[in-house]
């Protein structure tokens, strides 16, 4: 407990606020890419058809504690959503501005994260440092 009440501080003083943004912040070149975006996008749709295709209808029957028909055994999630393809890619296409949106966002915040990050760091180091060993032989 004591040592929590003594972190908190140290955490505290490690905000955006008082940290310093990293300078030699190398971005990888797959963040600062617009085409990044469609390529989340398509892979979110590749990942929605997946899922969407399996086969739920024998849980389903399990749960209820009987045995799935022929019918039941075909069942997917697809199907008892409702969902169709346009539909699904329809709401995919609207996610593609939001996805940009955020990398940019994450793009712009990055440095000050890494810069708080370093500053945390410097913190935990400083006290841990002074955190006595406890295989040092007692006086």
């Amino acid at each position: 407990m004591r040592n929590s009440l003594i972190l908190l501080p140290l955490m505290l003083a490690a905000t955006p606020a008082v940290a310093q943004p990293a300078d030699n912040l190398q971005l990888p070149p797959e963040l600062t890419d617009p085409a990044t975006a469609d390529r989340l996008a398509d892979a979110m749709d590749a990942l929605s058809n997946i899922l969407l295709d399996l086969k739920v209808g024998e849980a389903k029957a399990a749960l209820e504690g009987r045995q799935a028909s022929p019918a039941e055994k075909k069942l997917t999630i697809r199907d008892v959503a409702k969902i169709n393809d346009k539909d699904l890619k329809r709401r995919v296409a609207e996610m593609k501005p939001r996805l940009e949106q955020s990398l940019k966002a994450f793009q712009k915040a990055l440095p000050e994260m890494v810069g708080s990050l370093e500053q945390a760091q410097k913190s935990l180091d400083r006290v841990t440092a002074n955190i006595p060993d406890p295989t040092y032989p007692k006086r």
